[in-house]
């Protein structure tokens, strides 16, 4: 383990202080956003479900046409070490999002990181206390017909537009695009959850990244016997809906306290189907979320 107070990186065959690993101008990645990603985080510095992660993550460079030749185990034996070399860097209470990366280079050879970053908990905290509340702009989500959002990849300006929108309204809002056809979609690297009459409903997985926390969501509601569906959800059930959620590998589970100014439900923090989850993720991963957000207040 490396006693240096710099943070480590894996950089195409080589674990190196992050300094050293450099990216050439003329890269695709930085160019063109002619990239892939994939991005989990540790719960009190043990990583959770790297395995499906890693599928999504090779689905996504076989979508981009990126074959760096490393294998599934070896991805995961060379993000455990250098996750292992990083651990002493992490602060009491605090945990790392960790990231794989391949961009096409420079067209011949392709260039492979993987890399840890500190999750931002003090800036977050906030919002599982009040909730976090959303802005659906004017910008729509990029249709599959256009390029796959199933596919996790660098070139995100669609999503960074809507951000910009949203937080010239409020600063503190995330926004959730609207997608081509008027139903609510997803937002930067978060998925959507509505209650209504006591049903869990999300989008359509044909339409957006299907995020891993999502799919924890949906596996914790069905051992809790909540009803579930996949749908489309427009305007109209957002505002009417009781309870609402965004799920994300960094948040897991946080509740929405407005869209576009509307209170959701009756304004409870969280709900009691939104409660009920974050404490069965919380038994799942082993160690209380909320708690280590709100710690940060």
């Amino acid at each position: 383990m490396s006693n240096n107070q710099e943070r480590v990186v894996y950089f195409n065959g080589r674990i190196i202080p992050e300094s050293q690993a450099k990216i050439s101008f003329r890269d695709r990645g930085f160019m063109l956003g002619d990239a892939v990603y994939d991005t989990t985080r540790t719960f009190g510095g043990k990583i959770f479900r790297l395995s499906e992660h890693l599928d999504r993550f090779l689905n996504s460079l076989k979508y981009m046409r990126m074959e760096p030749n490393i294998t599934k185990n070896e991805w995961e034996n060379l993000t455990m070490q250098v996750l292992e070399q990083n651990l002493h860097l992490l602060k009491s209470n605090d945990d790392f999002w960790v990231s794989q990366r391949v961009s096409r280079g420079d067209g011949v050879k392709l260039t492979s990181i993987i890399e840890c970053y500190p999750l931002p908990f003090k800036e977050r905290a906030k919002y599982y206390k009040y909730g976090i509340p959303i802005i659906t702009p004017s910008i729509r989500r990029t249709p599959p017909e256009s390029i796959s959002p199933r596919a996790k990849i660098h070139n995100n300006i669609n999503l960074i537009q809507a951000e910009f929108e949203a937080k010239s309204t409020n600063p503190d809002a995330l926004p959730i695009l609207l997608d081509t056809n008027g139903n609510l979609s997803e937002g930067p690297g978060a998925n959507i959850f509505i209650v209504k009459k006591g049903t869990l409903i999300t989008p359509k997985k044909q339409r957006i990244l299907e995020g891993i926390s999502r799919e924890v969501t949906i596996e914790l509601a069905k051992k809790l016997s909540i009803n579930f569906s996949e749908d489309d959800i427009d305007l109209f059930d957002l505002y009417t809906a009781n309870e609402a959620f965004i799920t994300s590998t960094s948040f897991c589970i946080v509740p929405i306290s407005t869209s576009n100014g509307n209170t959701i439900g009756s304004g409870e923090i969280p709900g009691k189907i939104t409660n009920e989850l974050q404490n069965a993720y919380t038994e799942l991963v082993g160690m209380d979320f909320v708690q280590q957000y709100l710690s940060n207040l």
